[in-house]
């Protein structure tokens, strides 16, 4: 797949051993991307050398004579193919993780040429003849998907357009991705602190006070990071902090974002225009699952049919909640979601989230995680030690497959200044049979255990980092590939959430639970009624939250499905916040400013609610009973995760499911907090 294509996926008590015994032996010969320790020259060497290799492969494939083969014209290009992308991988998860915001800043810049040269192959007229002529009556059903959908790509960057066009489409996908990286920054760079008084701290859990002691003026601090603000919404009693922080939160990139997405979308819009479509949402589905864009119109409807029922009996009882204090409530502010969902589940279902806490310390979390993958995928996980990196909080790790290493991967787990805020994973290499193991990062903004606090996680981070984890597996499994253009996560970018969306079911299940949830202190594992009660309490609110996922869906693509001098900013996010969910927001936060997937997924947020539909349609095939026993877990990793890109999405559906997706589990998962908790048994038609 093309890089900017690529680029647009990017996409947290005692410690046990984190190495599995059968992985000792494994010994990988590839080093590791920071082993030279670059300073800002030395990393603008390799990106300059990735880049010269990949030219030198495009001449290669240009100076051939005679008939076109594998050989002489898809080997050179997949060799560009694979130095751009490196290229281009290591300057964008640079850009979101080191520490050093000049380094980030030659990083923005090396990652515009790295997509500017991949620009140039694509609207390369005689690069692109050269695979349109290949013979490819002989060649394997992957290969062939390959060039297919490479064409694809190529027609789509506007290499049958003249050369005045590809002129102009080459200077404005430079334009985009330099946008898109200052976007992104200046959410990254945009903290904010608020000033709370020790009282307003009522409600948040004693290891959240302790870290957050007044200052000499007797105030407390509190950022806008994850791990300071999240416990906040959902857990502080004074309401007013709530506000506070929340416009703080969605103000963090505001007003900066203002100019640089209306830049972004005007530049996207000329993109969509120059190659024949009326805007960027129906240019941008083309090479997608979903196909058009106006069938992301017909997803919305569907979506809002589906959940709407269910998102206001459970409004309802939010409101039941607040009307206990506030008898006269007719509404309920988007802020004072969390709170009251919070309340609902303490009141109805006898659940304090606070209550599982103590059970996810996060170095037993990460350690479970590790085992629960190992268990599913049939691989196990060797530590690098001593491994330089960018900061000396990352881990290194291999994954093993019997006995020999596929693949590596990173975890920068804690925030700090200028990281990127949210949670990713980033591909760092792309795997390539033989020649290349698949690396990848996850980036995350997990609480950071030290030697007085044991990093105590939230329900919600558990379930971030085994979404995580689900696309880092994917990357490596389906990186064993003979094309790097077809390695990883390079399918159709609306499939890419289903595997790490699949993978969040796992927190559910008290078998795997019982593997890590002890207490931090007294060891004890995670007691069964507690767990009853969690799945029970964490089904509540799916309705609302669908809604909720639907109204970012119509944002992004409303944004986006027409020209930008028609879009009010502020106008969009209000009307969508208040046509699909049953909340009121804040009109003075500018969400949008702050919505980093504004600039990757652009119009396809929509991904989310998409893959969702899929991945509890896959999750229902696998024994609720016992979730890592029976022909499932290898089935779904021969059949969804090795492949990769190396075949069409909806194949992979229907090759695991012997059917297309559809609504039905979707809704069954919805509904399962007035069902009893988890399923035990597939619904009716599946």
């Amino acid at each position: 797949m093309l890089l900017a294509a690529r680029l647009a996926i990017i996409l947290c008590l005692p410690i046990f051993i984190a190495v599995v015994l059968s992985a000792q032996n494994a010994k990988v010969s590839q080093p590791t991307v920071w082993a030279s320790k670059p300073d800002v020259a030395a990393f603008e060497k390799i990106e300059n050398d990735r880049l010269a290799a990949g030219q030198r492969a495009i001449d290669t494939l240009l100076a051939v004579k005679g008939p076109r083969t594998i050989e002489n014209t898809l080997a050179p290009f997949d060799e560009a193919v694979h130095q751009n992308n490196s290229a281009g991988y290591f300057a964008a998860t640079t850009t979101h993780v080191h520490p050093d915001a000049n380094f980030r800043d030659h990083a923005t810049t090396m990652l515009t040429k790295a997509t500017a040269a991949q620009t140039a192959i694509a609207l390369n007229h005689e690069v692109y003849n050269a695979l349109a002529a290949l013979e490819l009556s002989k060649a394997d059903a992957a290969t062939r998907y390959y060039v297919q959908r490479q064409l694809l790509q190529f027609r789509l960057a506007g290499v049958d357009k003249d050369d005045a066009t590809r002129a102009r489409l080459k200077k404005l996908n430079e334009q985009s991705t330099e946008e898109q990286s200052m976007f992104d920054r200046n959410i990254a760079d945009g903290q904010k602190v608020v000033d709370a008084d020790p009282s307003e701290l009522e409600g948040l859990p004693q290891d959240y006070i302790d870290r957050h002691k007044p200052g000499a003026d007797g105030k407390v601090r509190i950022t806008t990071d994850y791990p300071d603000s999240l416990p906040v919404f959902s857990f502080a009693k004074s309401e007013d902090l709530r506000r506070r922080l929340t416009l703080a939160f969605n103000t963090r990139a505001y007003p900066k974002n203002q100019e640089v997405l209306s830049s972004l979308l005007k530049t996207r819009y000329e993109i969509a225009t120059l190659l024949g479509y009326t805007n960027w949402a129906d240019y941008n589905a083309a090479d997608k699952m979903i196909a058009k864009g106006h069938n992301i119109a017909d997803f919305i409807q569907q979506v809002d049919d589906a959940s709407r029922p269910l998102a206001e009996r459970e409004f309802q009882m939010l409101l039941a909640e607040k009307q206990k204090t506030n008898p006269g409530a007719k509404e309920i502010w988007d802020y004072e979601r969390a709170y009251l969902s919070e309340s609902v589940r303490r009141s109805r279902y006898d659940f304090d989230s606070q209550s599982v806490r103590p059970y996810f310390p996060f170095m037993q979390v990460k350690q479970g995680i590790l085992d629960t993958a190992a268990d599913l995928f049939h691989v196990s996980f060797q530590q690098e030690m001593n491994v330089p990196s960018w900061d000396p909080s990352v881990e290194t790790w291999v994954v093993v497959d019997s006995g020999k290493p596929i693949g590596r991967f990173y975890l920068d787990m804690h925030p700090r200044p200028g990281k990127f805020s949210h949670a990713e994973m980033s591909a760092v290499l792309d795997g390539i049979r033989g020649k290349q193991l698949p690396e990848a990062i996850l980036v995350c903004n997990f609480p950071e255990p030290t030697a007085t606090d044991s990093g105590l996680m939230d329900y919600g981070d558990v379930q971030t980092f085994f979404h995580e984890f689900g696309h880092l597996m994917h990357h490596i499994l389906g990186g064993q590939q003979q094309w790097a253009g077809v390695s990883g996560i390079a399918m159709e970018s609306d499939f890419v959430e289903a595997p790490s969306q699949m993978l969040e079911e796992w927190i559910r299940s008290p078998q795997v639970l019982a593997k890590f949830a002890h207490h931090y202190k007294t060891g004890e594992p995670i007691p069964a009624d507690l767990v009853v009660r969690m799945n029970r309490a964490s089904a509540f609110g799916r309705g609302f939250w669908t809604a909720r996922q639907n109204a970012l869906t119509a944002i992004s693509y409303d944004i986006y499905k027409t020209k930008p001098d028609n879009v009010d900013l502020d106008q969009v996010t209000l009307e969508d916040n208040r046509k699909y969910t049953l909340f009121t927001p804040l009109p003075e936060t500018h969400m949008w400013a702050s919505f980093g997937h504004l600039g990757g997924y652009s119009s396809v947020y929509y991904t989310y609610l998409w893959d969702k539909v899929i991945a509890e349609d896959f999750f229902l095939q696998f024994d609720h009973q016992n979730l890592l026993n029976g022909d499932a877990p290898m089935k779904y990793r021969r059949i969804v995760l090795e492949p990769g890109g190396s075949m069409p999405a909806n194949d992979l559906v229907k090759n695991f499911l012997g059917r297309p997706q559809n609504m039905t589990a979707l809704q069954h998962w919805m509904s399962e907090e007035f069902d009893g908790g988890a399923p035990t048994t597939k619904p009716a038609g599946q």
